[in-house]
């Protein structure tokens, strides 16, 4: 299973919020950041306030920042509404699969027990647990150590 660049950027918006000292960052911050569109981030900026996990505000003071502390947000959780297609093989699209083995087949059960492990890993890890205030991370992405900030 290979994940969306929707969701990429996602888990790393979600990242850079988690590590930013005040919590408080611009899409353009995030985009110069990541080397990566700023119309495209602002797509995913979109969904992730929509679901939730970021709170957006505008003018002077503004910008962006996660709704909720990192302890509180699941890897999983964040997958699961950002990927729109889970459908690892035909059969799992209803009333669509051409497959003569339906009937009899018992590779559509084993994915689906796979899928749900695969889940049932990244629901174990919140964004907390990937962005430890002090991660290398803060470094890579050119941010100051935790605690100098």
């Amino acid at each position: 299973m290979r994940l969306t660049h929707f969701t990429d950027l996602s888990l790393r918006l979600l990242m850079y919020l988690a590590v930013k000292a005040d919590g408080l960052a611009t899409i353009q911050e995030v985009a110069e950041r990541y080397g990566v569109s700023r119309n495209h981030l602002m797509k995913v900026t979109q969904g992730l306030v929509k679901h939730g996990f970021v709170a957006s505000a505008r003018g002077n003071g503004g910008g962006l920042r996660l709704q909720r502390p990192a302890t509180e947000i699941r890897v999983g959780e964040v997958i699961r509404v950002t990927e729109d297609d889970f459908r690892l093989v035909e059969c799992f699209e209803a009333g669509r699969s051409s497959c003569t083995l339906l009937p009899a087949c018992r590779l559509k059960g084993v994915l689906g027990e796979a899928l749900g492990a695969y889940l049932a890993v990244l629901d174990k890890y919140t964004l907390d647990d990937l962005t430890v205030p002090t991660h290398p991370m803060r470094r890579a992405l050119g941010l100051p150590d935790a605690r100098a900030a």
